[in-house]
């Protein structure tokens, strides 16, 4: 059964401001979904608490038509994984080591490592074009490695659902477009559910099937890139004039920030 994920009435306070305010949404199995925003919006709010990483103060979030505050860490995790922002540890593990971690949730103190929990983590690896440097340590990768091994980490979990609070920061733009391809060929390929926080408009059109947009705690849009990304939405959610390009091939909208002096001309 493809996982459904449901927000009903999702309110979130943080030192007495609200942060997010009576938010309902639904992620069908399958999706790639991207969440976009100004900064102090509510996207990372919004996957902590999807994720049930944070507390909510009204609402609930339902998987599968089960309240996740019913189900047990280690069970959610077997159907949830989440990658969060980090500040960057200086883990002294190797990129198979770090991914091994990934099994966590289906392990215990009588049921250790085997040979399905071998596969899960070569898969993942695989996945995650990893495999060919799994003993490097972790401190010897660039960037764009080292957030492909942690998305390993994720994959070895197993999950149905994936959540990535903008898993392309910090990376050049490269970088930014083989992590997104990757996140696209797991949806692809696997069918898993992936929504994904991200700042580049453009590359949200490019890879999501859907965009939400969230503006001081609501939901301001949500629907396919080609009926979202228009110039008169993004300029009220985003507070600056924009320019809506159109991708020759495919029709992709592709929304640019527009300096004033050539919006007034």
């Amino acid at each position: 059964m493809s996982p459904h994920l449901k927000i009903e009435h999702l309110t979130m306070k943080y030192e007495g401001r609200t942060v997010l305010n009576e938010i309902n949404l639904e992620f069908a199995g399958g999706e790639l979904t991207a969440i976009v925003g100004s900064n102090g919006s509510g996207k990372t709010t919004l996957l902590q608490g999807l994720s049930g990483l944070k507390q909510l103060d009204e609402g609930q979030v339902l998987l599968n038509g089960k309240n996740i505050k019913s189900i047990s860490r280690k069970n959610l995790a077997r159907q949830i994984a989440v990658l969060t922002q980090r500040e960057e540890l200086q883990l002294d593990l190797t990129v198979e080591e770090l991914v091994w971690r990934g099994r966590h949730p289906h392990q215990s103190l009588f049921k250790q490592q085997n040979m399905k929990d071998r596969e899960a983590v070569d898969k993942a690896m695989e996945a995650a074009n990893i495999k060919h440097f799994a003993k490097r340590r972790l401190t010897k990768l660039s960037e764009g490695e080292r957030q492909r091994a942690w998305i390993a980490l994720t994959l070895a979990q197993e999950p149905h659902i994936l959540i990535l609070d903008e898993p392309t920061n910090f990376l050049d733009l490269g970088h930014q477009v083989k992590i997104l391809s990757l996140l696209e060929e797991l949806n692809r390929d696997n069918g898993i559910t992936i929504i994904v926080v991200l700042h580049d408009l453009t590359l949200a059109g490019r890879f999501a099937q859907r965009i939400i947009g969230l503006d001081n705690g609501f939901v301001a849009f949500d629907g396919a890139p080609k009926d979202v990304l228009e110039r008169e939405i993004l300029e009220k959610v985003f507070g600056t004039s924009m320019l809506i390009l159109e991708e020759p091939q495919t029709g992709e909208p592709i929304p640019l920030p527009l300096l004033k002096h050539h919006a007034n001309n």
